[in-house]
């Protein structure tokens, strides 16, 4: 049995140090990473608390399963090497950020089909299904009963995908959930006080808001409950969600988390969610990729394991 719990020990740790790892794209001098957060206690409860004034619809944030979230927003560097690694592949991205910050500064300026298509990309470099339907001549299209992967509740997102924009109640928990005490906060710190503003940094409780630019994605402000980075502040982020809530294809998309060059706190909080048409460009907002993890290998090594437990006799 002590072989047995030593065996477990050792799995655990070799698949905590491959966790910790981001997923890779690209290739040569084109290759970047992408590091992923686990946001785990699946069947959490919603937040039914409505803060005044509120433009978030709740309840928010129940999320049936395990999933991941990008630690970082997406920066400049990351759509540049996407654009080039792209082209060489034969079917180029060919996608535009907003200005030429610097290459750890978030990339704003895309609109959501932009961003969908970066998505779907990162999908066929990982050899999976896309997320987001286009038709032949690239226009956006809900998935349909028969097509492989559709789901009634969200024809949006195929369900085959690894990577995919979060929902808004994805989005939601990420920013807001605190699985310890399993409930909300107003602010993504564990805080129902507003966050201090910063230009930069990584201190606990700052974000990026009140400042005539972004920060570099790295140093967007303090960590969140989950390890996430600019969950307030910095930049906007793209929710794949449309802005009413509806399983039918609209025009406008939710947006989440406040932007660096906001002053009022509550565009920070989970009380506010924003809005942004798909089709056009939008300055203030970036990009954050949600994922969910490959069959897990953990559950494979842990029932190989205890099968064995009793094959040899005791130890």
């Amino acid at each position: 049995m002590k072989r047995l719990f030593f065996l477990v020990a050792l799995g655990l740790g070799f698949l905590l140090t491959q966790s910790a790892r981001g997923d890779t794209f690209g290739s040569g001098e084109n290759t970047f990473e992408i590091e992923f957060v686990t946001i785990g206690d699946p069947g959490n409860a919603p937040d039914t608390v409505v803060p005044v004034p509120t433009s978030a619809p709740l309840p928010s944030g129940t999320v049936n399963y395990a999933y991941r979230m990008a630690k970082y927003e997406i920066s400049e560097v990351i759509i540049a090497k996407a654009n080039i690694a792209s082209g060489l592949s034969g079917n180029p991205l060919d996608l535009a950020v907003d200005v030429e910050r610097g290459p750890h500064k978030p990339a704003t300026g895309l609109s959501w089909f932009d961003a969908v298509r970066f998505v779907n990309w990162l999908n066929e470099e990982q050899g999976s299904p896309v997320a987001y339907k286009f038709s032949e001549d690239d226009q956006f299209q809900l998935w349909e009963p028969g097509d492989p992967g559709y789901n009634a509740e969200n024809p949006l997102r195929n369900t085959q995908a690894r990577y995919f924009l979060p929902s808004a109640d994805e989005w939601h928990k990420a920013a807001y959930y605190d699985p310890v005490n399993d409930r909300y906060w107003l602010y993504p710190f564990g805080s129902d006080d507003p966050p201090v503003a910063v230009a930069s940094g990584v201190d606990p409780g700052t974000a990026v808001f009140n400042q005539s630019g972004p920060a570099d994605v790295q140093l967007a402000g303090g960590e969140n409950l989950f390890g996430l980075m600019g969950m307030a502040g910095n930049a906007y982020e793209f929710e794949e969600s449309t802005v009413e809530l509806t399983i039918e294809q609209t025009t406008t998309r939710g947006v989440n988390g406040g932007a660096w060059i906001l002053d009022l706190t509550p565009s920070l909080s989970s009380a506010f969610r924003n809005m942004g048409f798909a089709a056009a460009n939008q300055p203030l907002v970036g990009i954050r990729i949600a994922s969910i993890p490959e069959p897990s290998t953990l559950t494979l090594l842990l029932i190989g394991l205890f099968a064995t437990a009793g094959y040899g006799g005791r130890s």
